[in-house]
């Protein structure tokens, strides 16, 4: 009989975490690097190729495409093949096509790289989240979410100086735009760590070698009684459930917020007065650092407290706020810096926490198509965001109104989230 008290079972989650986390985060690092990069090759390179707002909205977009159309097929598969070989099968093929946007001339080129890039990717986000529902029960994942998902604002702490860097110092070496050497230097992390997720992770509990008999029953204790109160559904059944679609329209409305500064901050940055590359990249670091902090901290609050509910709403009324008044300072440079520090902190904040309402009712096949639902339904924002405000941008000059529309989205996302029942996801 396993010793399931407190203390030693404790001591067993903190042994999966560092085993597990680490290795997951680094990936989401890379994967988010992969995907926003493109924002600071906007820097150089809509003036070399010629490209209006617009075509760079409806580009940055457009990997949402690829990305919805992939990844229910993708996260099922993972269910039945396992998470190590799939997950480094994604970070391997995203690493050769973020590479290859070096080969981008045209629009349309841009659109079908990043529309592949999309589909490359389609599959990790909701695939690690299935993932870890398989090594840890609804109460203990609010603050390991929290911890993965601190990659996003981490990706900005390296990537926002690494890209800057690269722009300012690269430029024409070899014969090759700043821009170019970004995608390529940017992309080789995803190679390394597609090999190590091969040889390093484990896909269930019984295959961990680094467990003893004892934790490993523990573990399987904890899931084991958390599915049985948990929902048995067919695909079918999924796609007529309410509860699934008002969880993928408040994932929509935070997911605008959220690709609304990462597609954008170095441009919002840039309209304050600051135009070298490696200084915008180091701004771009305090949102995000502030962010990570934010997002462990408030994890750990949800998970002690068993309260999800206004944990998620009131960081996404925050971020809209943050986001209201950076179109207010946006000639203040320390003003603007210290709102878009509130409004990424705020967005970065909500994501991880709002995952956990998902899967506290979800399990099985049911929780591998339905939080690959939720989430490819909600990143449609990620083509929306950057295209509205794109168009916008175009149209007034101004990136105001596209801040306006992702405030008011984050309102709409937080008051939807508190019409969620108490009882079904405070646990």
């Amino acid at each position: 009989m396993a010793d399931n008290t407190p203390s030693k079972a404790n001591a067993t989650y903190t042994k999966v975490t560092w085993r597990l986390m680490p290795l997951l985060f680094l990936c989401y690092v890379a994967s988010y690097l992969d995907r926003v990069n493109v924002g600071f090759a906007k820097l150089q390179m809509l003036n070399d190729l010629q490209f209006s707002e617009t075509i760079y909205g409806l580009g940055a977009g457009i990997f949402f495409i690829g990305y919805f159309l992939f990844e229910i097929p993708s996260n099922i598969i993972l269910h039945k093949v396992g998470a190590r070989i799939w997950i480094a099968r994604i970070m391997i093929t995203w690493g050769i096509i973020s590479a290859a946007m070096i080969f981008v001339t045209t629009p349309t080129t841009f659109y079908i790289m990043r529309f592949l890039l999309g589909a490359a990717e389609a599959g990790f986000f909701p695939g690690v989240i299935l993932y870890l529902t398989y090594w840890f029960p609804s109460h203990r994942r609010g603050k390991i979410i929290a911890i993965f998902m601190t990659g996003v604002p981490i990706a900005g702490v390296i990537g926002g100086p690494l890209s800057g860097w690269i722009l300012h110092s690269m430029s024409g070496v070899n014969g090759l735009a700043g821009w170019k050497w970004m995608f390529i230097v940017e992309a080789i992390p995803s190679f390394i760590l597609g090999a190590v997720v091969i040889w390093y992770l484990q896909d269930r509990i019984r295959d961990a070698k680094w467990l003893s008999e004892e934790e490993k029953q523990i573990l399987e204790a904890d899931i084991k009684a958390e599915d049985h109160q948990k929902q048995t559904q067919s695909l079918g059944q999924l796609f007529v459930n309410p509860k699934v679609w008002l969880m993928a329209v408040i994932y929509f409305s935070f997911v605008m917020g959220l690709y609304g500064v990462g597609f954008w901050l170095p441009t919002i940055i840039k309209t304050t007065g600051v135009t070298d590359p490696l200084n915008i990249g180091l701004l771009t670091m305090i949102p995000y650092a502030v962010s990570a902090v934010a997002m462990v901290l408030i994890g750990r609050s949800a998970d002690a407290r068993r309260e999800r509910r206004w944990h998620v709403a009131i960081p996404a009324f925050l971020g809209s706020v943050g986001l209201i008044l950076s179109t207010v300072y946006d000639h203040n440079t320390l003003l603007a810096m210290s709102s878009l520090t509130l409004a990424t902190a705020g967005i970065m904040t909500v994501l991880p926490l709002f995952w956990s309402l998902p899967t506290a009712f979800l399990s099985g096949a049911a929780a591998a198509a339905g939080i690959a639902l939720i989430n490819s339904l909600g990143n449609l924002a990620g083509f929306v965001s950057p295209f509205i405000i794109g168009w916008l941008k175009d149209t007034t000059h101004s990136t105001d109104i596209g801040m306006y529309v992702l405030a008011a989205s984050l309102i709409v996302g937080g008051l939807l989230t508190l019409t969620v029942s108490k009882q079904l996801v405070n646990k």
